[in-house]
């Protein structure tokens, strides 16, 4: 009974312990490139596989409460991106202080031609031409005459960590869209930008996580997903993480935060890389 007894405890709490460990870790976090000031995440993907709300749970795992950084749409993914802008997100850390990194959020992906974000504005993003504020246009991407142009972008202005996010609970990317996903992690690729991948949803799609999110690396179909996405866009398989992000919850949950949380010190820790060798 007392070995029953200590399994269990052991059970409850080594996401708690894991949890506070990366927590520590990330709230320690300092670049030692004094030209840059924080590492700099561009989330890309379809309309509606969870970026603004990925940055909504980092924030609210790091905050220790529910917030709300980025808005985000609850209705259906017909009606396009909710996301207009490209906007940049700082998590607040102490009175007056924020964490030495932040998180753009752009418009989303959409099938065929004048719609969604266009893949030359997004090339034009991670090298740091894209201005605070600027409102996409679907039907024609940002010239260098257009006062959302930034002609002289600074080290601190480009991406540093490139993250494809996707929803696990789609049956299959549409091939415009993937065409289109390609494109970008080529671009990437030939400026040398770490990348990886968020599988979202999943649970939407798996019962075995859905009832215990601890089932996540056993699920066959969680597997199968993150093995479709690795073979489509090429991302290595340990530069695809499962995140489950914060929606119906009102309160914090520790598996949630362990998933965001792994997701989190491999982005940080990448465009640290980065930064030290291309910078």
């Amino acid at each position: 009974m007392l070995k029953l007894h200590l399994q269990y405890i052991k059970f409850v709490l080594t996401p708690f312990y894991r949890n506070q460990a990366d927590l520590q870790y990330v709230k320690n976090f300092q670049l030692q490139n004094d030209q840059v000031r924080h590492v700099r995440v561009l989330l890309y993907g379809p309309v509606g596989a969870g970026k603004s709300s990925f940055i909504n749970s980092v924030s609210n795992v790091l905050r220790r409460r529910i917030t709300c950084p980025a808005l985000t749409n609850a209705t259906n993914e017909e009606e396009g991106s909710f996301t207009k802008k490209y906007e940049t997100h700082n998590i607040k850390k102490d009175a007056g202080q924020f964490y030495p990194f932040v998180f753009n959020d752009l418009m989303g992906l959409e099938e065929g031609s004048g719609r969604g974000v266009r893949v030359e504005d997004i090339k034009l993003a991670m090298m740091g031409h894209v201005k605070e504020g600027y409102k996409f246009n679907p039907a024609s991407p940002l010239s260098t005459s257009d006062p959302g142009y930034n002609p002289s972008p600074s080290p601190e202005d480009r991406v540093h960590v490139l993250v494809c996010v996707y929803s696990g609970n789609t049956t299959e990317i549409n091939s415009s869209v993937l065409q289109k996903m390609k494109a970008i992690r080529e671009a990437a690729s030939d400026l040398g930008i770490p990348q990886l991948a968020l599988l979202t949803k999943f649970d939407e799609a798996c019962p075995e996580t859905e009832k215990d999110l601890k089932n996540v690396y056993k699920s066959k179909l969680v597997k199968r997903k993150m093995g479709d996405l690795s073979s489509k866009l090429g991302i290595p398989l340990n530069f695809i993480l499962p995140v489950k992000n914060y929606s119906e919850e009102t309160q914090l949950n520790d598996d949630v935060d362990t998933l965001i949380l792994s997701a989190l010190r491999m982005m940080i820790d990448l465009g640290e890389d980065f930064i030290d060798s291309k910078l």
